[in-house]
C-alpha cells in the first residue's frame, strides 16, 4: 500500500512539472510575439514619420515657389503698366510733334530759314565754349603744377587751400603701408621698392602732389615728414618758406618723398614742434595721417602702447599747434583706432579747418 501511494505522488510531481514547462513555453511565445509587433510598429512609425517630414517639406517648397511666381506676376504687372505709361507718353509726344509739322507747314517757313536759324544758334554756342575755355585755361594758369587724377577728375572736397603760408605734414610712420596690421607687418618685412609702391602710400603720395598742384601760385609752403622725428622733405631747405611759383622745387619735394619708405611710430609732438623753426609761423596746415600718435617726444617705455594713451599724447600734442591757424585733417584711417576719426574731425572743427576721410581711389 505505501509503494502504491508513492507511485502516486510521483506521477502527480511530473504531470505538474509538466505543465509548468508548457506554461512557460507559452508566455515565451507570447513575449517573442509582442516585442516582434513591438519592432514592426516602431519601423512603421519611423517610415510613416519621414514621409510626413517629405510631404512637409513639399509643402514648404511649393508654397515657397508661389510667393516667387506672385512677386513675378506682380514685376510682370509693373512693367506691363509703364510699358502703357511710356506708349502713351510716345504717342501724345507723336501728336505734338506732328502738329508743330503742320504748323511749320502751314506758316509758309522755308528749310533755309530754319537751318539759318540752328546755325546761327550752334554759332552763339561755340563762342560760350571758346570764352569758357579761355576761363579755363586762365584759371589753369594760377597754379604752379598740374596735377590729374585717375581718368581725369575733379574733386570737390571742401578744403580751404588758400593762405599765405601753408605747412603740409605727411605721417611716413609704418602703418602708412596699408590699412590693416596684418598687411603693415607683412610689407615692413618685403623688398624697399615693393614698400614704395603699397597701395596706402602711394595714395599718400599723391595727395600730397594733389595738394601742392592746387596752392595759390603767390603762396609759400613747406612740406615736412614725420614719424618719431620731423623734418622738411628737403633738407636744405630746413627753416625755411619756399615759393609756391618755384615749380623745381614742388617737382623734387613730389621726387624725394616717392624715395622715402614709410617706417617708425608716430610722434605728432615732434610734426607740431617742427612748425615753431619757420622765421614766420604757417596760416594754414594741411596734415596727413592714419591715426593717433603712438608716442610723444621721446618713445614710450614699453613695446605697446593702450589707446587712452594714444588719445593722451594726441591731446598733448595738439597744444603744441600755434593759435587760430585752421588744421585741415586728410585721415586713411588705420584699423584698431577707432577713436582717430572723432579726435581728429574735433581738431579741424575746433580750428576753423576740415576733415576729409577720402575713398580708396582719391585722388
Amino acid at each position: 500500500m505505501p509503494r502504491r501511494k508513492r507511485q502516486a505522488s510521483t506521477f502527480n510531481l511530473s504531470f505538474l512539472d509538466i505543465m509548468s514547462c508548457g506554461f512557460g513555453a507559452v508566455v515565451l511565445v507570447f513575449l517573442i510575439i509582442d516585442h516582434s509587433l513591438e519592432i514592426e510598429i516602431q519601423t512603421v512609425n519611423a517610415e510613416v514619420l519621414s514621409e510626413v517630414d517629405l510631404l512637409e517639406e513639399d509643402i514648404r517648397e511649393g508654397e515657397a515657389g508661389l510667393v516667387r511666381l506672385r512677386n513675378a506676376l506682380d514685376e510682370a504687372d509693373l512693367e506691363i503698366v509703364e510699358a502703357d505709361g511710356l506708349a502713351r507718353r510716345i504717342t501724345e509726344d507723336l501728336d505734338e510733334y506732328e502738329a508743330l509739322i503742320a504748323a511749320i507747314e502751314e506758316s509758309g517757313v522755308s528749310d533755309t530759314d530754319v537751318i539759318a536759324k540752328l546755325q546761327a544758334e550752334i554759332n552763339q554756342l561755340e563762342e560760350k565754349i571758346r570764352l569758357l575755355e579761355e576761363a579755363a585755361d586762365a584759371e589753369a594758369g594760377r597754379s604752379a603744377r598740374e596735377f590729374v587724377g585717375e581718368g581725369n577728375r575733379q574733386y570737390l572736397t571742401g578744403l580751404n587751400l588758400g593762405g599765405r603760408r601753408i605747412a603740409i605734414l605727411v605721417d611716413t610712420s609704418a602703418s602708412m603701408l596699408a590699412n590693416q596690421l596684418v598687411n603693415v607687418i607683412r610689407l615692413r618685412n618685403m623688398d624697399p621698392a615693393v614698400q614704395k609702391q603699397a597701395g596706402k602710400w602711394v595714395r599718400t603720395l599723391d595727395t600730397v602732389d594733389w595738394l601742392t598742384a592746387q596752392l595759390p601760385v603767390n603762396s609759400q609752403f613747406q612740406v615736412f615728414t614725420f614719424n618719431t622725428r620731423a623734418a622738411p622733405v628737403l633738407s636744405d631747405t630746413e627753416g625755411k618758406w619756399l615759393e609756391v611759383a618755384d615749380t623745381n622745387k614742388l617737382e623734387n619735394i613730389s621726387a624725394a618723398l616717392r624715395e622715402q619708405i614709410p617706417a617708425g611710430g608716430t610722434s605728432l609732438h615732434n610734426a607740431f614742434a617742427a612748425l615753431s623753426a619757420l622765421p614766420n609761423p604757417p596760416d594754414n596746415i594741411f596734415l596727413l595721417t592714419d591715426g593717433l600718435p603712438t608716442q610723444g617726444t621721446n618713445p614710450p617705455r614699453g613695446s605697446k602702447i593702450s589707446g587712452n594713451d594714444r588719445l593722451k599724447l594726441f591731446r598733448e600734442a595738439i597744444r603744441k599747434l600755434p593759435s587760430g591757424v585752421p588744421v585741415n585733417i586728410i585721415l586713411l584711417p588705420m584699423e584698431g583706432d577707432p577713436m582717430a576719426a572723432s579726435e581728429f574731425w574735433q581738431l579741424a572743427r575746433a580750428s576753423s579747418g576740415s576733415f576729409l576721410s577720402p575713398s580708396t581711389d582719391w585722388p
